[in-house]
């Protein structure tokens, strides 16, 4: 006899089925994001010079350009293939990452003076926390491991 007070197994594996669905919006930001992060491998790779503002490219800056896109790339990949997984705590983690990396750059051109770029990388890494606030259920910052 089945206690209905008790969830059956079928129950979890609806409930489970339920979790994995992603908010619409946060695949949209994460595909946007990644087209964004490729974007910014593919110049890296191709013309680099728009990284120096116009400056003779050296040896030293070809190194950064071909580091940027290798891991530009690899962010960009993994994005998407998070998502299309659904590893929805996996993609938190690494739009957590991803923000981060928006906030050094941040920091790094208000200390350079490069005010332009300050507003987009501010509203990508924000958005990019909310949405793994969203993946996470909770506060990024209190998510139990």
């Amino acid at each position: 006899m089945t206690n209905p007070s008790v969830p059956s197994q079928a129950d979890d594996v609806k409930t489970s089925q339920s979790v994995v669905r992603f908010p619409l919006w946060v695949s949209i930001v994460v595909i946007l994001g990644a087209l964004l992060t490729i974007t910014g491998a593919v110049i890296s790779k191709v013309d680099s010079t728009l990284l120096t503002n116009g400056s003779p490219m050296t040896e030293a800056v070809r190194v950064y350009a071909d580091y940027l896109f290798a891991r530009n790339l690899a962010l960009a990949v993994m994005l998407l293939l998070l998502l299309a997984v659904k590893a929805r705590r996996m993609l938190a983690g690494f739009m957590v990452l991803i923000a981060l990396i928006q906030l050094i750059d941040v920091g790094d051109d208000l200390a350079r003076g490069a005010f332009l770029l300050v507003p987009g990388l501010l509203v990508f890494a924000i958005v990019f926390l909310i949405g793994a606030w969203r993946l996470f259920g909770q506060a990024v910052w209190h998510v139990n491991a």
